[in-house]
């Protein structure tokens, strides 16, 4: 049986290209259109929030897999960008979100092949089952660097 879970967030305009984010689950913050769209530089966009949410949502179900594969993660660190296309009449859509991971995972005696085989079955489990990028138009593209530590 199917069951849903609710989020929420709650936005105040401020004036201008400014305003303020409560998140449901409490965080807050100002907010700003890009500079590319009249808005502030150094702040948090739109366009960081819907990055950073393929990016932790990627890394979360990885984290998942991890567990579930019985790989020893030592450290997982994540760049993500996502390309914007603009249409002559201004209409914008994010093409893709490319991912470079770098993953260091410990071999704890097993044989380096069959590790990188498990991480390489986790990050197609946590491209599988990542909430935000099953829900995305955009390409979704994962290209990793994986350490294995003997």
């Amino acid at each position: 049986m199917s069951k849903t879970a609710v989020y929420n967030t709650s936005v105040t305009w401020k004036g201008k290209h400014w305003g303020h984010i409560v998140m449901g689950n409490g965080p807050e913050m100002d907010f700003s259109a890009p500079p590319d769209a009249e808005g502030h530089a150094g702040v948090f966009t739109p366009e960081d929030a819907f990055v950073a949410s393929v990016n932790t949502c990627i890394m979360m179900m990885f984290i998942w897999a991890t567990e579930r594969f019985k790989l020893n993660l030592l450290s997982y660190e994540c760049r993500a960008e996502g390309t914007k296309l603009i249409e002559l009449d201004r209409t914008e859509i994010f093409t893709d979100v490319r991912l470079w991971p770098h993953i260091r995972v410990g071999a704890n005696g097993d044989d380096p092949a069959a590790v990188e085989s498990r991480i390489q079955r986790a990050l197609r489990a946590a491209r599988k089952y990542s909430l935000v990028a099953n829900s995305v138009k955009s390409e979704v593209i994962i290209e990793p660097t994986i350490e294995i530590e003997i």
